[in-house]
């Protein structure tokens, strides 16, 4: 686990090396861990990773025990499912309607967004490309005419997030998942949004099985059935 150098912000340092610790397998689930023995290992003190750790367990990623110290919590398939059923329910009909609206603003604005994400993915820098791949959705989104969409759907993914739940390098390169986005990008420069539809559907929905998939091996239960039917009727 890597060190805290910087003296600001101490809180929020501390939470992304413990978001970066679970994601990579370093910190397990169901493990229990040391307060102090963390704080040893980051270099602060105990203080910050207290603060740190309440954070996280608000959003459900780690359990806190009383004189104990704290664990990792299992990442929950049916959780996943869910997040991915209201992302379709949302962002499909989103990508119609930025279709149907299309300027050569947005277009140019999404193929620098992609051309981002594929340089990013040579790279391998799984942070850089996460940040192109967030704006493009975004910008179809903002396309969609609805403001509030934005916003909603930038919660869902944090969701995601904040578990360390994703595929990259996993079940998929970063490049098959830039692959994904541009189908999207071609129903949009054609200005057919029920391509655009199904383009993002497939793109989505994809996305949440391998995750769903991910995450019951990770805990050694099968799928279940229900999980994915969430994700191949989104109008449930």
């Amino acid at each position: 686990m890597r060190r805290i150098t910087g003296t600001t912000n101490l809180n929020r340092q501390v939470a992304e090396a413990l978001r970066e610790a679970i994601h990579t397998g370093e910190l397990r689930p169901g493990e229990l861990y040391s307060v102090s023995r963390l704080a040893e290992t980051l270099g602060v003190s105990r203080t910050p990773v207290r603060e740190a750790l309440l954070t996280l367990a608000d959003t459900g990623l780690v359990r806190i025990e009383r004189n104990r110290g704290f664990r990792v919590v299992r990442r929950d398939p049916r959780h996943i499912a869910e997040v991915f059923h209201l992302r379709l329910l949302l962002e499909v009909p989103a990508a119609r309607l930025a279709a149907a609206a299309v300027t050569p603003e947005l277009l140019e604005e999404l193929e620098a967004e992609l051309t981002a994400m594929r340089e990013a993915a040579a790279d391998h820098d799984e942070p850089r490309f996460m940040r192109h791949d967030r704006r493009f959705h975004a910008l179809i989104l903002q396309a969609a005419g609805n403001s509030l969409l934005t916003g909603t759907v930038a919660a869902l993914r944090d969701t995601i997030t904040t578990v360390g739940a994703s595929t990259a390098d996993q079940t998929r390169s970063l490049a098959d998942i830039a692959a994904e986005h541009a189908p999207v990008l071609d129903a949009l420069r054609a200005a057919d949004p029920e391509a655009a539809a199904r383009a993002m559907r497939h793109h989505i929905a994809h996305t949440g099985e391998l995750l769903v998939a991910q995450t019951a091996a990770e805990n050694a239960e099968p799928v279940a059935e229900a999980d994915l039917a969430l994700l191949r009727d989104p109008r449930r």
